[in-house]
């Protein structure tokens, strides 16, 4: 296994800590929706990102284009989700646009994912 999956995958089992740390810190904190859709954006697509990795580590998509959807998808919910959590515990976001720049990103990770899985590798 390559090191660029190693890291994908090392980074999915913390988006997915993370996701878990906002999803208890939200059941106890009174008007804490921004934490619950911090923490589904982190789980859901720690998911998507070991998916992709599995994907990549059997040759099933492209490679570089699967690689930039996984690291895309790491980026994206990390802008996302800090963004949320830090305008839920220090009244103010990343930067201007943070979460919305996060979530169009996870729009073209998935898009540049369905295109890793048509387009066929050399080596294939």
């Amino acid at each position: 296994m390559s090191a660029a999956l190693r890291i994908l995958i090392v980074l999915a089992a913390i988006m997915g800590g993370d996701g878990v740390i906002l999803a208890a810190a939200g059941a106890h904190l009174a008007d804490a929706s921004r934490l619950a859709a911090a923490s589904s954006m982190l789980l859901f697509h720690a998911s998507a990102v070991l998916a992709t990795a599995a994907l990549l580590a059997r040759g099933t998509v492209h490679a570089r284009i699967g690689l930039a959807a996984g690291s895309g998808f790491v980026v994206a919910a990390s802008l996302f989700a800090g963004d949320l959590t830090l305008r839920q515990f220090a009244s103010h976001g990343l930067f201007p646009m943070a979460a919305p720049t996060g979530g169009t990103l996870l729009i073209a990770s998935w898009l540049a994912l369905a295109v890793a899985a048509a387009w066929p590798n050399r080596a294939q």
